[in-house]
């Protein structure tokens, strides 16, 4: 079982506790009527999708039902860490080369 680490609560839980939110810091743009279809397309459905360590959107809907963004590795699955929403993401090829060693 995938256990997640809550920054908001701050426990570790299982994954059956937590709902997948998409990418992180994908920002909402400012006006959003203002965009053609091309760019409406863009900013729903076209993310990163990297192999290797991926920022995500995690909400802990069985405990605190609050949002928070994770590290996470797409090709072994593990959580690198996690931080509050609104917190700056991580450098990722900084944690790339510490998971490295």
């Amino acid at each position: 079982m995938l256990l997640i680490f809550c920054p908001c609560c701050g426990v570790e839980r299982p994954e059956t506790e937590f709902r997948y939110g998409g990418e992180a810091h994908i920002a909402r743009p400012a006006d959003p009527s203002a965009l053609n279809d091309e760019e409406w397309a863009q900013f729903l459905y076209m993310r990163s999708n990297t192999r290797g360590l991926y920022a995500e959107r995690w909400r802990h809907t069985h405990g605190c039902g609050r949002f928070f963004n994770a590290v996470r590795d797409t090709v072994s699955d593990k959580f690198v860490c996690t931080y509050k929403a609104g917190e700056p993401k991580p450098d990722l090829e900084a944690l790339a080369r510490e998971a490295a060693k």
